[in-house]
């Protein structure tokens, strides 16, 4: 039995505040078995998914939806992303106008940034929208100027 358990621990990580809304339960029964070559692991919290040992990809369903930003926003197979990269190469990429929102900590070190929002963007394309959408900062402040 031990040689089927396997080697390597759950990831001990914390649930978001709306972890159990049911859009999350539907993400996480859905998250593929690996990501960007990375090979899914247990965790120990509702909502959660984590690739890699040590975890190169993180991911949190649940999370308050981020108001507007001036980080950069970028669409990606439906979903638009919010993407902070001040800890480059790690990087932690939000979704913007999904109702929960879902976060997503990734090491562009080990894995292809492209590749994890290309994989996950489909399955978080489920979640319902709030109507909000990426805006090039340019145009929002020129439109925006009298």
């Amino acid at each position: 039995m031990a040689a089927l358990s396997g080697c390597t621990s759950a990831v001990s990580l914390q649930p978001a505040a709306a972890a159990n809304d049911p859009a999350c339960a539907d993400i996480t029964v859905h998250l593929p078995a690996s990501v960007s070559g990375q090979d899914r692991r247990w965790t120990d919290a509702q909502a959660t998914g984590a690739w890699g040992d040590p975890a190169s990809v993180i991911l949190t369903c649940g999370i308050t939806p981020p108001g507007p930003t001036t980080l950069p926003c970028t669409p990606v197979a439906g979903v638009d992303w919010i993407i902070d990269d001040t800890d480059a190469p790690r990087y932690r990429v939000t979704t913007f106008g999904r109702v929960p929102a879902v976060q997503i900590y990734l090491d562009n070190d080990v894995v292809s940034s492209a590749d994890v929002l290309d994989t996950l963007s489909r399955i978080v394309a489920t979640l319902p929208t709030d109507g909000s959408a990426c805006t090039d900062t340019a145009s929002a402040t020129a439109s925006a100027t009298p």
